[in-house]
């Protein structure tokens, strides 16, 4: 006995691997024996009914036990007389299995030392240990497995001051626990643990015991939150919680708590959604203050999951000074089909009381719709939307929103397009829309449709051999297409007045016009060796347009009166054309400089054209003033009437386009990145024509441009439009040059712009970090169209909520951009010309304060009026797990200020606790 105990409680060094299943205990226990089995022989080994059939010696013994599936042979046979052959033995034993044994293995290893005790049943594991059966398993410094109950224990190890050095860790599926002690019985499927956490995406659950039967876990006594700290920063305290398939964790009364400090906030429940994905709940609201709206809660309503495809989230704000706002917003979205999203906002806003100098009662909507189509759908054809429409005070009455609050322009569009493989059509259906809600003007283009056909070679052959013949390059093309335009303002009282009813309003300003083009084009082979390219071409088209304007001078009011003429008015238009380009370079060579060369390239482009004047039965006169004077216009243009002119022009376009470069040695590197080329000037140049067919005024105002991005940091660009020809005392042009007579001038500049734009920022502290958060926006950044409305959507939120995404890697970040506009236009009394200007300054940026406080701003400040137009302060602290912000609006229309505190964990982004004051007014 003895001898058995000691052979049985040996113990073997690094790494035992060891498989055992229910079968090899009873099979243990059963037998009793402690003499291992000799080895079989597995050479020349056949099956029992062979060695019967061979053997008469063996045939002849009798089976005395049913429960064997094999004999042991132990006899001598008869063997010849010169042969010796070794005995052939079978030991083959088995055993039923239980029907409340395992359903697979259990795999175990230690790598300090494994013990088996026969007697008890029990198996001991010390060291880094692992226990698999089917998908858990089971990792700690000690285990005790007991076969009898199946149960298995493991237990955490500390070293001598009383410290944990490692827990015992359960994962099974998606579900890990780390705990002090976890008991676990692997035929009921059931746990226990003292002293755990667990972690589900973004979640982590502490409780002094947890109790696990089969996917339900319950919990006692312990913290959720989205810290990672043993001692979390932040989390809600709770006696009791349940957790469902790891999907949804559901408490009893909770109470947040920060650095362990109780929130005297209790609710009388909690719901914790522990996995990504949609899940239907109620949304929180966020308290708020706001003089003009006075005392209210924003956001709250109800975010529901209807399907696989389908959702809707439903939100309100409600004001005690009974204003309000209500907005649905339903999603859609089928894999490789389609997704989109539509939202509908409607607000009541009411400023201050009845009575009040400033009380405003205003009902205003807003609709947003984008969709689009994967093109792997239906190959061919695409299908996308973006519309934004609605009340044009709309954007002016929504709080705490600066961008919107100032935003005068809104457009939409919605297009679908069909294409035939293997044809050369091509079909654009449209429709758009645009509104100012300054000057509330709304414009409709509906429906706008277009069709082309792409360029045919007639004279090409089916099958091109040998160099192409120059007329089988010639082509022809046709583009097509139809608008209809309506153009209302929304605060007329339509119907009432003396104003028109809104859809009779709307037939008679309906404004729809058809245009046809048939191009032809021509693609010779260069001549001068290849330098100059000549490309010819003839374009025939014909504008089909439903009314004519009629200007006539009001002698009674002194002013110009303007009368439409309906009906179907056909203009032709038709243009010969020759063009010649080329390229010049040139090379300036440097010795013993850093600068190895400049590159100059030249691409000037001379075309030679004839468009003749079809439609001369449409060009008039009119008179503008009590001098008498008179100017031409068009009468089918239904434009402006000022310098209308002849449409018949033969004559010279003419441009040169011009880039500048550098190619400079670097001071340190001499390897294969020692020589850099750098570009000084992008591009510059002009362009102007001059009609040879006028008796005056044949040239024509010139265009000058510039483009350049200075030390890779500045970019630049700027452009201005010069007239050649001097001008009147009342801005009417004459027929002389503004160089001819006098002091020479090259002309009167009419127009222009400047913009320049820079940025700089310190060098990441963690360079690695910064790599990998570019990475993971080039990854997020997508051009499949089933994500840019998401994409967008997160666009939004980081704009309206700067301090969630603070980055206090880089120390420091500057953002300057300038922005130069002005132009000459003619006075309405013909006194002369006024000149107009606008000009800003937008700036952004921020620095760290220290390694967790951040101040950043933005603003917009107007150079002509000499005014901060709006200034937008922020500070953020960065606290770990969660942070705190201060936003601060202190000048324009919209101010206010606002402070809030909340978890960085996406998962929680609704929980802030929000303090927010706006004011109105200058």
């Amino acid at each position: 006995m003895l001898t058995t105990v000691l052979f049985f409680t040996q113990t073997w060094k690094t790494a035992a691997h060891i498989a055992y299943h229910t079968g090899f205990d009873s099979t243990l226990t059963f037998i009793k024996d402690t003499i291992p089995p000799k080895k079989q022989v597995k050479k020349n080994i056949q099956p029992l009914s062979v060695l019967n059939e061979n053997n008469p010696a063996v045939s002849n013994i009798p089976n005395t036990n049913n429960n064997l599936s094999a004999a042991v042979i132990d006899t001598v046979p008869v063997l010849p007389s010169d042969s010796v052959q070794p005995i052939q033995k079978i030991d083959s034993f088995s055993l039923k299995l239980s029907k409340d044994s395992l359903d697979a293995p259990i795999y175990y290893e230690a790598e300090d030392s494994a013990v088996v005790v026969v007697d008890s049943g029990k198996v001991f594991l010390y060291g880094k240990t692992k226990t698999n059966y089917q998908d858990i398993e089971l990792t700690a410094p000690r285990v005790e497995m007991d076969q009898e109950t199946m149960i298995i224990t493991a237990v955490n190890s500390k070293d001598s001051n009383g410290v944990t050095r490692e827990r015992a860790r359960f994962v099974e599926g998606e579900q890990d626990f780390q705990s002090d002690t976890i008991r676990y019985n692997m035929k009921t499927q059931k746990g226990l643990t003292n002293n755990t956490y667990t972690k589900s995406d973004e979640m982590y659950i502490q409780a002094d015991k947890f109790k696990k039967i089969g996917t339900i876990v319950y919990a006692s006594h312990g913290v959720i939150t989205t810290c990672n700290y043993d001692d979390p920063h932040f989390g809600f305290r709770y006696d009791k919680i349940k957790i469902v398939n790891n999907k949804v964790a559901i408490s009893g009364p909770i109470h947040p708590e920060f650095e362990k400090v109780p929130i005297p906030i209790y609710l009388p429940f909690g719901f914790f959604p522990l996995s990504k994905g949609r899940h239907s709940g109620l949304l929180p609201p966020q308290f708020t203050v706001n003089d003009q709206f006075g005392i209210g809660l924003e956001g709250i309503g109800y975010y529901k999951v209807l399907n696989d495809y389908i959702d809707i989230k439903s939100t309100a704000n409600i004001y005690s000074y009974g204003g309000w706002a209500v907005e649905v917003a339903p999603s859609y979205r089928k894999l490789y089909r389609y997704s989109g999203r539509l939202s509908f906002r409607y607000q009541s806003t009411k400023f201050n009381f009845k009575g009040d100098p400033d009380f405003n009662k205003t009902k205003t909507f807003f609709v947003n719709w984008s969709h689009s189509v994967d093109s792997r759908a239906r190959p061919g054809t695409s299908f996308s939307a973006n519309v934004s429409a609605g009340s044009t005070k709309f954007n002016q009455y929504v709080a705490y929103s600066p961008n919107l609050n100032f935003q005068n322009q809104v457009s939409s569009s919605i297009t679908y397009a069909k294409s035939w493989q293997g044809k050369p059509y091509n079909l654009t259906l449209s429709a758009n829309h645009s509104q100012n809600n300054r000057t509330r003007l709304i414009n409709l283009n509906l429906p706008n449709i277009g069709f082309s056909v792409s360029t045919l070679y007639p004279f090409q052959r089916k099958k091109m051999l040998g160099t192409p013949k120059w007329y089988e390059k010639l082509g022809i093309a046709y583009n097509g297409s139809f608008t209809n335009s309506i153009s209302f303002y929304d605060t007329l009282t339509y119907g009432k007045n003396g104003v028109k009813p809104f859809l009779k309003y709307l037939l008679d300003t309906a404004y729809y016009s058809a245009r046809h083009n048939i191009p032809i084009t021509l693609s010779l082979p260069p001549i001068l060796n290849g330098n100059v390219i000549i490309s010819p071409g003839i374009s025939y088209g014909q504008n089909w347009i439903q009314r004519t304007t009629t200007y006539a001078w009001n002698d009674v009011a002194k002013r110009v009166d303007t009368s439409f003429n309906k009906g179907l008015f056909i203009e032709q238009t038709a243009s010969f054309s020759l063009g010649f380009s080329t390229a010049v370079y040139g090379t300036f060579q440097f010795k013993k400089s850093r600068i190895i060369a400049l590159r100059h390239v030249v691409r000037p482009t001379i075309g030679f054209s004839y468009t003749p004047d079809l439609n001369k039965n449409y060009l008039k006169t009119v008179k503008v003033d009590t001098a008498n004077r008179t100017v031409n216009y068009n009468a089918i243009g239904g434009g402006t009437y000022l310098y209308a002119s002849s449409r018949k022009f033969a004559g010279m376009n003419f441009s040169i386009d011009n880039n500048l470069e550098m190619k400079l040695r670097s001071k340190k590197d001499t390897g294969e990145n020692a020589i850099k080329k750098v570009k000084l000037i992008d591009g510059y140049g002009f362009t102007g024509n001059y009609n040879f067919l006028q008796d005056s005024l044949n040239l024509s105002d010139i265009s000058f441009y510039l483009r350049s991005t200075l030390f890779e940091k500045i970019n630049i660009s700027a452009s201005a439009t010069l007239n050649p020809y001097q001008y009147d005392s009342r801005g009417f042009k004459t027929r002389k040059y503004a160089w001819q007579g006098g002091k020479f001038k090259p002309g009167r500049i009419s127009g222009g712009s400047l913009s320049m734009s820079t940025s700089f920022q310190s060098k990441p502290k963690d360079p690695e970090k910064e790599k990998q958060k570019q990475k993971e926006i080039q990854e997020s950044y997508s051009n499949d169209p089933l994500l840019q409305a998401d994409q967008q959507r997160l666009m939004d939120y980081m704009q309206q909520n700067p301090n969630e995404f603070v980055d206090f890697n880089i120390d420091w970040n500057l953002n300057l951009s300038l922005s130069l506009y002005f132009s000459e236009r003619l006075k309405p009394d013909y006194s002369g010309f006024e000149r107009e200007i606008t000009s800003s300054v937008n700036f952004s940026g921020g620095f760290n304060l220290s390694p967790k406080w951040k101040l950043s701003a933005n603003g917009f400040y107007d150079l002509k009026q000499t005014k901060l137009q709006t200034f937008q302060l922020s500070i953020a602290r960065e606290m770990h797990c969660w942070q705190m912000s201060i936003n601060v609006t202190p000048v324009g229309p919209y101010r206010f200020f606002n402070i809030s505190i909340n978890p960085k964990a996406s998962i929680l982004q609704d929980l802030k606790i929000n303090r927010t004051r706006s004011f109105y007014g200058q």
